[in-house]
């Protein structure tokens, strides 16, 4: 194990209470979407105590923290999101407070989700995204001291926390990379997510498109449904053409799975009983992989429309990509697409393998994976097409439900592996920060 190695190790030990305190201190912080500004203010409060470089809140909302190197070289983003869901209802906790943070000895699973005991933190945002935040702000601090101690390191570690991530639009990190970063001359040359890996390397996920499909009719008394056109008899076709057709039909990628397609909200217009519907909505849940498109999901549908409507002159439909006005604590509005992009790292980038290096030098065990949700990386990799990574000591089985939990033992590895990754990405070469291409 080399100086450094060890260093890194020792500091990070010296920071493990305060980092599980903080993660508590997160936890116990309600942030649901739109209402993250108190969650802001601690993650401000907290990186100026340890002495990050530069500090600050953009006009979204979103919360930036700057450790500077002594030597020129990239910046690579730590990124984490703010919000979290609604914990539901709390008689569904099982004794644990959703807002409590409370630590105790408990059933888990290890890394490769076999049963096991550990010291966890419970509560909301848990494993989504609050201990791999507390793990991503301290590795930062684990660099601070090292540079105290006299150890030159180069370029930038960025912390960022963005904002409403959670109705998956990647408005807080749309605008904080379009905009914030353009303002104030800031770049980024890779990024490395807090969603949950369970301390392994994840190298991307699917795509999402959300579409509205409107089938239309003509309205009647509901006693004479015969002078009418009934929009939901009409959409049945169109159902069927999706479920049996469509679903079935579509591509798989190798590493990312089989996109899929899931019609999950049925609607209709005017919606009372004693008129026959003029309109039924049919939103749709398409999950894509690379080489698909908001445009090309949108063209699968089309054409089913087509072919119904060459058979029924009276069919009649389109359809669209939904989208939603999103308005930040601070005010700031956006309308967006529902639409997020698909990527992936190959395991022989050498970003990727950097970071791997990393891990293998402290000892932890190196191994790969993908998640099966979207993330803000869609920004970063699907759009950006910069070299993006997971490393997180949060577990994906546990988000959004009631058994919200991190192992503490997971986060104090995370937050020197965070440490880790960043000195040996930095010196890796211009090779390592090559654009994405799959």
């Amino acid at each position: 194990m080399s100086e450094i190695t060890m260093k890194l190790k020792e500091i990070s030990e010296s920071l493990n209470d305060e980092a599980i305190a903080f993660a508590q201190k997160l936890i116990q912080t309600p942030s649901i979407s739109g209402n993250e500004r108190d969650v802001a203010d601690l993650l401000i409060a907290e990186m100026e105590k340890l002495g990050y470089d530069q500090v600050f809140r953009d006009d979204m909302g979103n919360v930036v923290g700057i450790v500077e190197g002594s030597k020129e070289g990239p910046t690579i983003m730590y990124n984490s999101h703010l919000d979290h869901v609604s914990p539901g209802d709390a008689n569904n906790w099982e004794g644990y407070n959703p807002y409590g943070g409370e630590i105790d000895i408990c059933a888990v699973d290890d890394q490769d989700g076999n049963s096991d005991q550990a010291e966890c933190i419970h509560g909301r945002a848990a494993s989504d995204v609050k201990g791999g935040e507390a793990a991503q702000v301290y590795a930062g601090a684990v660099l601070l001291k090292l540079k105290e101690e006299g150890y030159d390191f180069k370029g930038n570690y960025m912390f960022t926390g963005v904002v409403q991530e959670e109705p998956a639009e990647m408005v807080g990190m749309v605008h904080l990379i379009d905009q914030t970063f353009k303002e104030k001359g800031l770049t980024y040359d890779a990024m490395v997510s807090s969603e949950a890996t369970s301390l392994k390397l994840y190298c991307g996920h699917r795509g999402r498109v959300e579409m509205l499909a409107t089938v239309y009719g003509r309205t009647s008394h509901g006693s004479a449904p015969w002078l009418g056109i009934n929009a939901i008899y009409k959409s049945m076709p169109l159902i069927a053409k999706i479920k049996d057709e469509l679903y079935p039909s579509l591509p798989e990628d190798e590493h990312l799975g089989q996109a899929s397609l899931s019609l999950n909200i049925i609607e209709c217009s005017p919606g009372a009983l004693s008129i026959v519907p003029d309109k039924c909505m049919l939103s749709i849940d398409r999950r894509t992989i690379p080489g698909e498109s908001a445009e090309t999901a949108l063209k699968e549908i089309e054409g089913l429309i087509e072919e119904i409507a060459a058979e029924d002159d009276e069919f009649k439909a389109d359809v669209k990509v939904k989208s939603a006005v999103e308005t930040s604590y601070m005010g700031r509005e956006y309308e967006v697409d529902k639409e997020m992009y698909p990527w992936k790292i190959s395991e022989n980038h050498p970003f990727l393998q950097a970071a791997a290096s990393a891990l293998e030098e402290l000892g932890e065990p190196v191994k790969y994976g993908y998640w099966d949700f979207g993330t803000d990386a869609s920004k970063t990799a699907g759009i950006d097409k910069k070299p993006t990574i997971g490393y997180s000591p949060m577990q994906e089985q546990y988000a959004h439900t009631p058994y919200d939990k991190v192992r503490t033992d997971f986060l104090k590895r995370a937050m020197v592996g965070n440490a880790a990754i960043y000195l040996k990405v930095v010196e890796a070469g211009e090779e390592a920060f090559e654009e994405l291409e799959w």
